[in-house]
């Protein structure tokens, strides 16, 4: 019986493929390449194509597709096949270069936020060579960036590559000054935590706003939720391990390196963890693991749900985002060293982060916003909404006495006085771990706890990336000239120290005293909602960041601005709808026979005399609640007739949260009050309960 050695990464051309399947030459050239994001030479190109069609067919492919990631949330992709005509009025199979390195999708479709008309329809697509190819059904795909005829970022993608290398050229400058000059490149790298709700297949389908939005947008709380924590690493229910086990086959087969599953919190609710690697490569791959999860629940009859709340009351869904920054020959910049020199260089890397995280905590909050997210920030074990970093005691202790110039109380127990040339052996992940913090150091990385569970990782990576790479420029600036290096680099450490420890909080996130304090004391930001965080996205210094460093261009960071904000009201519009089409065809009509039911219970017990204190309380409570339900469901409908009348995507945007949503709220209320007392019999579709204990 096979092993999962045996088929690990049976459906990608990898590294091991391109060993065995192209000459030495064209291999040596194609690594250069990729390490030195030089273009493709031509007739390597064509090699490289014809190597990897032959072993896709050989696999059972007989199509191709360029896959990328336009700013629509989800992955896209056009087929093509290899079936060319032959002389003889056969058909051979092939795949040239120039179809390996580019294509052209029509882009009038996808978003672009006035960047281009509806009627300019050119887009390229342009191979990712740094990510590999892979094989999905009969389909060879090849990740892909995706950008306009007039060369704009139609994508999360380019971006993405463009930030990587930002990091990449300010991270070796640092590097040299401390005497590095054998690392050639630095490398973000990220390991996503992917947390998802598992509910029944035919339940699921009972439900509108299941289907329609991927979350309830009514339901009591049952008895019981996740209030005995019985569910958080519990045993797993055999329907569910045998999903785990089919995921985990294929995500193998496709090089994913899934490593971690367990239950989660809440109940149904469950993570799967993969190894580190590269930054886009991990993107790439998080979006795979979304897709397959969804596709191998179908197989079990189930659905799986990656809405960061799907459910009120209970555990939404994040995604982890553990990032660090490495060399290439494998040095991890954030692991403390055993030498003084090594825990020197540290310490900028970590001051570094430090000072990125509080210069850009808008924008770390506008990489994560969404419709969906703002539902789950601030609830139920998510981190709020006000950026802070953890740091533990006692790497804290050591940057508090770089910034007073003071003596350190080592883990030794021994007194040091932190001159750079003298520091002392830092701890290594001695802290506890601080889960509501939204951005956490733990040992040798950092994990952004603020993405959101369908979200794409992309963006906070950019974020991540570009901010990390601004400071540390800025740091070489200062330190090249230096003429006395340690007493400058002292000096930069304490000086960022000073300005930017505000972000520091070691403390309960989840404390309202926290949150007055981060706000009204140390004037952290604190955006609610993502049209209040999205508003903050053409500030001049968030323009200055990412424009200097080639990440976009001002038009392209406007045109995202728009497009985020116009997901956002739509989003909202459609739970809005769909709350309006389940009260008016489902729960009215159901609530309104429970009512005439209980109406003619009680006019034969008084008809014969018996008391009827239950029908005559619980038909006047059902019939007052149905009343109320009925005005406030009008008057969303009416209120969601006023949507046309908004050209401008921000205001739409605001007005759908300062008006639409308390609404929706006032309608859920009532709504939900009356699940409490209808008979079971009647209410309209499954409930809490049904949906998160189905899953036998």
């Amino acid at each position: 019986m096979a092993g999962v050695c045996d088929y690990f990464g049976e459906l990608v051309f990898d590294d091991r493929k391109m060993k065995e399947r192209l000459s030495g030459n064209v291999y040596q050239s194609l690594h250069q390449t990729i390490r030195e994001g030089r273009t493709l030479d031509q007739s390597v190109a064509e090699a490289v194509a014809e190597a990897m069609k032959d072993w896709a067919v050989e696999k059972g492919a007989t199509h191709f597709t360029h896959w990328f990631q336009p700013m629509t949330g989800v992955t896209a992709e056009k087929h093509d096949s290899f079936v060319m005509p032959s002389e003889d009025g056969a058909c051979i199979m092939e795949f040239s270069g120039k179809e390996l390195m580019r294509g052209e999708p029509d882009a009038s479709s996808f978003p672009s936020g006035g960047l281009r008309a509806t009627f300019e329809a050119r887009g390229y697509t342009v191979w990712d060579a740094s990510s590999f190819a892979f094989i999905k059904g009969k389909t060879l795909y090849i990740p892909t960036a995706f950008c306009s005829y007039t060369g704009e970022a139609l994508d999360k993608k380019t971006p993405l590559l463009r930030s990587m290398e930002a990091l990449n050229r300010a991270g070796l400058r640092i590097l040299k000054l401390f005497g590095n000059t054998e690392a050639k490149r630095i490398i973000p790298s990220v390991g996503a935590e992917q947390e998802y709700f598992l509910v029944d297949k035919t339940q699921f389908y009972k439900r509108r706003d299941l289907v329609y939005t991927g979350r309830t947008l009514f339901g009591s709380r049952p008895p019981k939720g996740q209030e005995m924590d019985d569910h958080y690493f519990g045993t797993i229910k055999p329907r569910v391990m045998a999903f785990m086990e089919e995921l985990n086959e294929e995500l193998w087969k496709l090089g994913i390196y899934a490593k971690t599953e367990h239950n989660e919190v809440a109940p149904g609710q469950h993570e799967l963890a993969c190894v580190y690697t590269t930054a886009n490569l991990a993107t790439d791959q998080n979006q795979l693991v979304m897709e397959m999860m969804q596709k191998i629940a179908s197989s079990h009859d189930l659905v799986c749900i990656l809405h960061e709340k799907p459910f009120a009351g209970v555990n939404g869904s994040g995604k982890h985002n553990n990032w660090s920054i490495a060399t290439d020959n494998g040095t991890n910049l954030l692991q403390p060293g055993d030498t003084p020199h090594e825990n020197a260089q540290f310490l900028l890397f970590l001051t570094a982060v430090i000072e990125a995280v509080d210069e850009y905590q808008d924008f770390l909050r506008i990489s994560v916003a969404s419709a969906a997210n703002d539902h789950r920030l601030g609830a139920s074990e998510a981190p709020p909404a006000v950026i802070s970093v953890f740091l533990g005691d006692e790497l804290t202790g050591v940057l508090e006495a770089v910034e007073s110039d003071s003596a350190y109380q080592g883990p030794e127990h021994r007194t040091l006085k932190l001159d750079v040339d003298v520091l002392p052996k830092l701890p290594r992940d001695t802290t506890d771990r601080n889960r509501t913090s939204p951005f956490a150091f733990t040992g040798n990385k950092f994990e952004f706890r603020m993405v959101g569970s369908s979200n794409s990782i992309a963006g906070a990576n950019i974020t991540l990336n570009s901010a990390v790479a601004k400071v540390l420029n800025r740091f070489a600036d200062a330190l090249q000239d230096a003429a006395d290096f340690n007493e400058a680099l002292h000096a930069l450490l304490r000086d960022s120290i000073r300005a930017h420890k505000r972000i520091i909080f070691n403390g309960n996130g989840y404390d309202d005293a926290w949150i007055r304090e981060a706000t009204e004391v140390r004037g952290l930001s604190n955006y609610a909602s993502t049209p209040e965080a999205r508003l903050h996205s053409m500030d001049p210094k968030n323009v200055k960041l990412f424009t200097g460093l080639g990440i976009f261009t001002e038009s392209e960071m406007r045109s995202r601005m728009e497009i985020h904000m116009e997901n956002y009201y739509k989003t909202v519009e459609i739970e809005a709808q769909t709350m309006v089409e389940m009260v008016r065809k489902e729960i009215l009509p159901s609530v309104t026979r429970y009512t005439e039911t209980l109406l003619e219970e009680l006019n034969l017990k008084k008809e014969a005399k018996f008391p009827a204190p239950f029908e005559a309380e619980t038909a006047g409570n059902v019939s007052a609640l149905t009343a109320t339900l009925y005005a406030h469901t009008e008057s969303l409908r009416k209120l969601l007739g006023r949507s046309d009348d908004f050209t401008d995507a921000t205001e739409h945007a605001l007005w759908v949260r300062r008006e639409v949503i308390p609404l929706m709220d006032k309608v859920r209320q009532a709504a939900d009050g009356l699940e409490l007392l209808t008979a079971r019999k009647y209410w309209p579709f499954p409930t809490y309960g049904d949906l998160f204990f189905g899953v036998h």
